[in-house]
């Protein structure tokens, strides 16, 4: 399985408004297209900062999802504007990762027996 985790940094003062968005916008519209949303977070260290990890079962799963989501006409013409309103430019940053053989978040997200 692969994961994401996504730090992204809001304008000051927006992280309150950044994550009502999230859960009522951005997450809808990836768990509609089957992505798994395995955690939100607010940075304790850093009044702007938010986190999110999102799953995926392989690489063709998130190939795909990428394309129905951020090729969809509605994100480009909606929620895209709307998100760099919310965003630091150039401030986010990606980790790509795989799961272990025995990764609990594998059993409870994708129903996975340990290896």
């Amino acid at each position: 399985m692969l994961y994401e985790i996504r730090r992204y940094q809001t304008l000051p003062g927006l992280r309150s408004e950044w994550v009502q968005y999230m859960e009522d916008v951005i997450i809808p519209i990836h768990v509609a297209a089957d992505v798994k949303v395995v955690a939100t977070f607010t940075d304790l260290d850093d009044d702007d900062g938010f986190v999110w990890v999102r799953a995926f079962p392989d690489e063709s799963a998130r190939k795909a999802a990428y394309r129905g989501i951020y090729e969809s006409e509605h994100w480009r013409a909606i929620v895209s504007p709307r998100v760099r309103e919310f965003l630091v430019k150039d401030s986010t940053t990606m980790m790509s990762v795989q799961s272990t053989a025995k990764s609990p978040l594998d059993q409870h997200f994708f129903g996975t027996e340990p290896v």
